[in-house]
């Protein structure tokens, strides 16, 4: 009988193995570069990663993640749509604009950009973790941007843990005292924050591709803007305010979350959601934290299918 992990337990950094124990196809696939206008970015290029035809289908990932986070899945998918899997403004290959603030609201704003830019809007999205709050925003705000919105354990409600760290961040020079800090060991600071229900998927490699960004002074500064901006208890309460306040999403919804005390995100962030949006469409898993397509990738790929498609 094999033996089961023990949920959330992390490895010692220096026994991390060089190549995740689970293969993937994800360095496979070319890295393309786009140049783009941003009417909040200016002129800023962008990494993202491709494969399949068939309907576009956008990928976001979630905070100091990139479209590797999506490596498991992104091969699947592809033989069913035009898979999209980008580098959100100041993270792993894409630009970090100088002094940027990313807000929800605001990289929903790029994502619309980077639809035109592409020519896919109107595509499925599928946001994982904070990449699922620009994907709600862009949404209600361009009811045409998106046939249909996946989100993938979205924090929503607004925490003690939020409040204590806008308040912590907002102390003149934490934010560039945080950055620096990260910069000295980003590989191990990746690996740390990073949670998945089965810690034994992480590899040298996970953390060299998340921490590599980290180790440039734009990037740690990009990171703590994300962290800074992304998670407003502000912007979370106002967002949580505006989804009670609608009869329906404006396009058909489903959301994915755990069972689990996920170390990130809550599950009780689920039951929120259902409450405020009883016409969304809920998936509960088990055994996986708020990085679903990591833990439980196979369940993910046919519970996105049979939703996209149907």
């Amino acid at each position: 009988m094999a033996v089961q992990p023990t949920p959330f337990r992390q490895a010692r950094f220096r026994d991390l193995p060089a190549r995740p124990a689970r293969s993937h196809s994800f360095f496979q696939l070319p890295a393309m570069d786009l140049p783009m206008d941003s009417a909040r970015y200016g002129r800023i290029r962008i990494r993202y990663r491709t494969s399949g035809t068939g309907p576009p289908l956008l990928l976001v990932h979630g905070l100091m993640t990139t479209s590797y986070s999506w490596r498991y899945v992104i091969t699947e998918l592809a033989e069913h749509f035009r898979v999209v899997a980008v580098d959100l403004p100041g993270c792993g290959g894409s630009e970090a604009p100088p002094d940027a603030t990313y807000r929800c609201a605001e990289i929903g704003d790029w994502l619309g950009e980077f639809q035109d830019a592409l020519g896919i809007k109107g595509c499925a999205v599928v946001g994982n973790s904070l990449g699922g709050l620009p994907v709600m925003h862009r949404a209600l705000d361009a009811t045409d941007s998106f046939r249909k919105v996946v989100v993938l354990h979205s924090p929503l409600l607004p925490e003690v843990k939020h409040r204590a760290l806008a308040a912590v961040l907002a102390v003149p020079g934490v934010a560039a005292g945080l950055a620096a800090y990260i910069r000295r060991q980003p590989y191990r600071w990746a690996h740390h924050r990073t949670h998945y229900f089965d810690e034994t998927v992480k590899s040298l490699e996970e953390a060299g591709e998340y921490g590599s960004a980290l180790a440039s002074s734009a990037g740690s500064r990009a990171f703590v803007r994300h962290l800074r901006d992304g998670l407003r208890p502000a912007d979370l309460a106002a967002l949580g305010r505006r989804l009670a306040d609608l009869d329906s999403f404006p396009v058909p919804l489903l959301a994915v979350y755990g069972t689990e005390p996920d170390p990130i995100v809550s599950p009780r962030v689920a039951d929120a959601l259902t409450e405020r949006l009883p016409s969304a469409r809920m998936v509960r898993v088990d055994r996986t934290s708020h990085f679903v397509q990591v833990d439980r990738p196979d369940a993910v790929i046919d519970t996105l299918v049979e939703f996209l498609k149907s």
